[in-house]
């Protein structure tokens, strides 16, 4: 595959990413519009944005193993074309009820595709890559958001909130076109001809695979610890909206704008975390589990800090630097659970990151936060969220103390035995 394509590839798989992320965000943007036409609690709110996560993290799994088994691509363009078309169900829906069945279907079509995504990408590009390209990956979810609740805001103000989730949809409808024009199943993975028993040989190791996708200490670690860390991500990126309109008194579309740039921020740390992980790790890969935990911690002390302060400059800047560091273990997550798992379940191993991302993390961040601004205010609530982070800095550093003989262990060398090349770990 030459190096034009691989990077049309990335393009486009970005692309669908960041309409996976604007049709997801979009509705944070209208919060104060819904609540006000249809009288609706944080709780409520703050549950229209978690069951997109939820749906995901429950589907994740079979539907990743399902695009492992019958074809990556088709399975992405399923599901782009999905929640493309419940995101225009979204601009229909009468009353809370009908919303929530639409933002159901939202996370359904949602559910494989970072996985599967994040599959495809690593797959035609170097291994010495892995904790970049899947921090530059994972940011487009960050990215999206930008666009979808800064977009989504102004068009909410001009148009009314119905326009902003069917500007979304009409997005990612167009994408999924074009995706499916240009990538094609055969130039990603061209199939040999194969005998008849080459297809259930394929199953017998599939199955195989399978264990090993918990079968180590330090794999479940970069589950947990990358999942809980996205609950402090995800109630940031659903609520900074909000909290802009209520304590900064932003009309919709400015509130939509300035946390859009804190979202925007959360994806450069996403990037920066995977560069400087990849940086470092190059002669020692455990490094990457530095970074993971010390970005995990690094947010806590400065989103704690942050929320203390009262509103102003000060404050501002005090955010945004948590934010930077708030998914900056994405990355660095991502790489070691390629790492520690074999390469012909790939897009299953990122779907039960997915798993763990949603069900940990990015489910009920917006609901707890929510939940938890009914009884003690937005504001108190947000200053609880990132006591989240200290249980994730835990699950990265019992990730570090397994790692290097977990390793080695699955590679099939002995305790004792060292590679001929730092790469071969880092790989």
């Amino acid at each position: 595959m030459s190096k034009r394509y691989a990077w049309t590839v990335f393009a486009l798989g970005f692309g669908l990413l960041l309409s996976d992320y604007m049709s997801r965000q979009v509705l944070n943007a209208v919060f104060p519009m819904l609540k006000a036409e249809w009288l609706l609690s944080d709780a409520a709110l703050g549950s229209l944005s978690g069951v997109v996560a939820l749906a995901v993290g429950v589907l994740t799994f079979p539907l990743s193993l399902m695009a492992d088994r019958w074809g990556r691509v088709r399975c992405l363009l399923l599901a782009a074309t999905m929640w493309s078309l419940a995101t225009l169900g979204c601009a229909t829906a009468a009353d809370y009820g009908e919303m929530f069945v639409a933002r159901l279907f939202v996370g359904i079509g949602e559910a494989a595709y970072g996985s599967v995504g994040i599959a495809v990408v690593l797959s035609i590009f170097p291994v010495a890559l892995r904790a970049t390209l899947s921090g530059a990956f994972i940011a487009g979810g960050a990215f999206g958001s930008v666009l979808g609740v800064a977009v989504g805001g102004a068009v909410a103000q001009a148009a009314g909130w119905r326009w902003a989730f069917a500007a979304m949809g009409i997005f990612g409808l167009v994408l999924a076109v074009v995706y499916g024009a240009v990538v094609k199943e055969s130039r990603l993975a061209p199939r040999r001809p194969s005998g008849d028993g080459d297809e259930a040989r394929e199953h017998a190791a599939l199955r195989t695979h399978l264990p090993r996708l918990f079968s180590s200490v330090s794999v479940v670690s970069a589950y947990i610890g990358s999942g809980l860390q996205l609950f402090v991500a995800g109630a940031l990126l659903s609520w900074l909206p909000s909290f802009f309109n209520r304590y900064y008194d932003m009309t919709t579309a400015r509130a939509g704008a300035v946390a859009g740039v804190y979202a925007m921020v959360i994806g450069v740390g996403m990037i920066f975390g995977g560069a400087v992980s990849d940086r470092i790790s190059s002669t020692a890969p455990i490094r990457k589990w530095a970074v993971a935990a010390g970005s995990s911690l690094g947010s806590l002390l400065l989103l704690g800090l942050a929320f203390q302060l009262p509103t102003g400059p000060a404050q501002l800047l005090t955010l945004a630097f948590g934010a930077l560091l708030s998914a900056g273990a994405a990355g660095p997550a991502a790489a070691m659970v390629a790492n520690l798992t074999p390469a012909a379940v790939a897009a299953t191993a990122f779907a039960t990151l997915t798993l763990a991302n949603s069900l940990l993390g990015l489910a009920p961040g917006p609901a707890v936060t929510g939940a938890l601004a009914d009884r003690f205010g937005l504001l108190g609530a947000l200053r609880i969220v990132p006591l989240v982070a200290l249980a994730a800095t835990a699950a990265f550093l019992t990730g570090r103390h397994w790692y290097e003989r977990d390793l080695l262990r699955l590679s099939g060398r002995g305790a004792q035995a060292e590679p001929k090349h730092p790469s071969e770990i880092a790989s």
